[in-house]
């Protein structure tokens, strides 16, 4: 490889490098899941995602793979072919089906009986497929309480 030619990719890695660091990360929660018809040992859902977009360039994607964990243990995943824009400084609302296999179930209800029944830790994480930049990655993570009852929750508001 000649001079010319390795410093001319050392500059494309480089300007590659700083445009993937001024990339905000997306934003994802759960916006809302229903039920779909399952198929033997798993259960199926429609999940609705928020997708916040703290970028200042609208992204278009073409696709998109999500991972759930809830207490730090695998629970769902779902791919979908959806397509779609998110605005820039903006947000969409994104549905998707997700799969939960049996042992997923069984794992999380052992779990919750013998640990902490108070809250529940999840992780949704994926990436939408985007034309520009090939994937724009999210992983976001909270919690939920569960020591509260809704009227509870109602009334802090």
């Amino acid at each position: 490889m000649t001079v010319a030619r390795l410093a001319a990719l050392t500059a494309l890695l480089a300007l590659a490098l700083i445009g993937c660091a001024s990339w905000e990360r997306l934003n994802v929660s759960l916006a809302g899941i229903a039920p779909l018809e399952g198929a033997g040992m798993e259960a199926r859902f429609m999940a609705r995602i928020r997708v916040q977009n703290p970028n200042d360039m609208p992204i278009a994607y073409d696709g998109l793979a999500v991972e759930v964990e809830l207490n730090g243990r695998s629970f769902a995943s779902g791919v979908s072919d959806a397509s779609g824009e998110i605005a820039r400084f903006g947000e969409s609302l994104v549905e998707l089906p997700v799969t939960v296999p049996g042992s997923a179930i069984v794992r999380q209800v052992l779990g919750f009986m013998m640990g902490d029944r108070s809250k529940v830790t999840y992780r949704v994480r994926g990436f939408f497929n985007t034309a520009s930049s090939g994937r724009a990655r999210f992983d976001s993570t909270g919690e939920i309480d569960l020591s509260q009852s809704p009227s509870d929750n109602d009334s802090a508001r």
